[in-house]
């Protein structure tokens, strides 16, 4: 039981966490009344996002398995190095995708559809004919496309009459690009070899250290800029936090430059104590910016008359 627990890789709910800013969004830009039935919904939602996150996890170990045994450490997972039963696998997979709906339906409707995208997209991840993680670029747009979509289901909690604005949904989704793309730049320093990284994940077949780290650079301009689009639209003050912005993104580089750099599982990253200061240190500026009013000069958005 313990390894079928394993496989549904509890320790990387943490990574849901990302639902909050959808949240936040949605408090900030709709009529949003604080009520007992929010934290019911928010609890009910999360606990659904996991165990459909969690489905996902499944069948990526199960399929995984014969790709896996070329991976250092990702060897010794379960599927690779135990006797597990197919159809218990699937019954777990079928268990937790039950549990994920009956919470989603405690939500709402529009937020139950969102659960099921992000099961179908772990679908097509994973599974032939067409599983997009084994083809280059696609992999990493594919799968970081989920990041898109727990920020729509952290807005759906809150509110299921509106839609957030684009500019921040496809800045989160370069967003979680980067992220991948530079898991992906780690994952394959760390290998070293390109033959075995090529037997272990189809898609390094087709990459490089250069060319995984000039897509990364890629995703963190796009990303920056629909963030900034964002913040710049609906709140004037933000334009003060872009910097801070842009070092979040070089400071999350940095680290994938370390040997068996933490950015290879997202879930240990807590143990990078300085980026979870600096993570800190930007939510009190956003915070701060978010309730404090600052006369921005007219300069920065409309030209002014040159008086010679």
């Amino acid at each position: 039981m313990k390894n079928y627990i394993k496989i549904a890789r509890p320790d990387h709910w943490v990574k849901n966490a990302f639902i909050l800013p959808g949240s936040a969004i949605a408090v900030l830009l709709t009529d949003f009344t604080f009520s007992a039935d929010v934290i019911v919904r928010f609890i009910a939602g999360f606990l659904a996002t996991c165990f459909i996150a969690s489905a996902n996890y499944v069948i990526n170990e199960w399929l995984d398995a014969e790709f896996d045994k070329y991976h250092p450490t990702k060897k010794n997972r379960p599927v690779v190095s135990e006797n597990m039963k197919f159809s218990l696998v699937m019954i777990e997979y079928a268990v937790l995708i039950i549990l994920g709906v009956l919470c989603s339906l405690m939500v709402g409707r529009v937020f139950l559809y969102m659960e099921l995208w992000l099961l179908i997209m772990g679908v097509l991840y994973n599974v032939k004919p067409v599983r997009t993680k084994d083809i280059p670029y696609l992999d990493v747009l594919s799968e970081s496309i989920n990041n898109m979509i727990r920020l729509l289901l952290g807005w759906f909690i809150i509110t299921q009459d509106f839609q957030p604005p684009i500019s921040i949904l496809i800045g989160y989704w370069f967003a979680g690009a980067f992220l991948m793309a530079t898991k992906r730049f780690a994952e394959y320093r760390m290998i070293g070899d390109p033959s075995v990284a090529g037997l272990y994940r189809k898609s390094f077949v087709h990459y490089s250290e250069t060319s995984l780290l000039v897509s990364s650079f890629f995703y963190a301009m796009c990303a920056t800029f629909f963030i900034g689009v964002f913040m710049i639209k609906y709140r004037m003050e933000y334009i003060i936090a872009m910097p801070f912005v842009f070092g979040l993104f070089c400071f999350y580089l940095y680290i994938a430059f370390k040997p068996d750099s933490a950015v290879q599982k997202p879930e240990k990253l807590y143990k990078e104590k300085k980026l979870l200061a600096y993570i800190a240190l930007l939510v009190i500026i956003l915070l701060i910016l978010t309730i404090v009013d600052i006369p921005m000069p007219s300069y920065w958005t409309t030209p002014t008359l040159f008086d010679v």
